[in-house]
């Protein structure tokens, strides 16, 4: 068996509020985006982390990968999509290290073709020799349900002793783009075929919402959960709903006067949970009378090392067949 380790995959944040353009740049693989834009994400990231204007999201999966390097006594390495360390280059080191094989997992469970995917490509395009075991997707991995719903319980039983009644969580997930994920006539009268090479759906909106069903099935106190997307874009078009400000402002119309959000498809803090759902979300909700709490982030959850332990495990296993 050859030397072989773990290569964690990430979004990527910039360090600063300085860098963000840059940043940008990455993410919209340098089409222009309009200033007031730029403007925009700057000042919401002025907002969060200590010191103000940090992202928390590489130094917590920089440490996520530590704790799972210690849980498994292997190599971990991350590589970041959009910043620094980028996949290209934390792969470029692993075969200088001289690994030979890796589990690769992504840290962002849901899958999506059109999001994943490029993290599948932009891994594999640097791999050389080194054989890799992607894993797709693990939306439903008990520990990672376990995770989150031991997040979400303290916080849970608290507002509701609080209200004096069982209150409403709202599950949410990254929107993405209707175009990449709504299935589209792939001839006049004939089949629908979705985005990608397969002609079957892309999983990503579905698998989101079996995380939100599996959580609030691990803690049966919830009497009334919803699901939601957040963080729609700027970019043309429209984007997957429902949002959670239409859920907000149905909760707002049934009298509630208190709601949860737990985001099931962040890993750690980063800005769409410590702006938009710290500060953004929260105030909106508090315009229609609705006090709105977060449960903590996952970050570095003793139950997320085992369920990635776990996932590296099983594509080491792969690897040996």
């Amino acid at each position: 068996m050859g030397k072989r380790a773990v290569l964690l995959l990430a979004h990527g944040t910039p360090g600063n509020v300085d860098e963000i353009p840059e940043y940008l740049r990455n993410v919209v693989s340098g089409r222009p985006m309009p200033q007031v834009v730029i403007e925009e994400i700057q000042h919401r990231y002025s907002l969060i982390g200590e010191p103000k204007g940090h992202s928390p999201l590489t130094d917590l999966t920089l440490e996520q990968a530590r704790l799972l390097a210690a849980e498994l006594g292997e190599p971990v390495y991350v590589g970041m999509r959009n910043w620094r360390p980028y996949i290209a280059d934390t792969v470029k080191q692993m075969r200088a290290d001289g690994v030979e094989e890796a589990a690769v997992i992504c840290l962002a469970p849901q899958n999506s073709r059109t999001s994943v995917g490029l993290y599948r490509r932009a891994a594999l395009a640097e791999a050389g020799g080194i054989r890799m075991d992607f894993l797709e997707g693990w939306a439903g991995e008990p520990l990672l349900i376990e995770a989150f719903a031991e997040r979400l319980r303290p916080v849970y039983e608290r507002l509701s002793r609080e209200a004096g009644k069982a209150v409403p969580v709202i599950f949410t997930a990254h929107s993405v783009p209707l175009r990449t994920v709504q299935p589209q006539a792939a001839a006049e009268g004939g089949p629908k075929l979705w985005p990608g090479s397969e002609a079957t759906p892309d999983p990503y909106a579905e698998e989101a919402r079996l995380t939100a069903r599996l959580v609030a099935e691990r803690v049966p106190e919830i009497v009334d959960w919803r699901f939601a997307f957040q963080s729609q874009g700027a970019s043309g078009g429209p984007w997957i709903g429902p949002s959670v400000e239409a859920t907000l402002d149905e909760l707002a119309a049934e009298g509630v006067k208190a709601v949860i959000v737990q985001p099931i498809g962040f890993l750690c803090d980063h800005v769409e949970i410590l702006y938009d759902i710290d500060i953004a979300f929260k105030d909106y909700a508090a315009k229609l009378g609705i006090r709105l709490e977060r449960a903590e982030s996952l970050n570095a959850s003793p139950l997320l090392t085992r369920a990635l332990a776990k996932l590296a495990g099983e594509g080491f296993a792969r690897l040996a067949t």
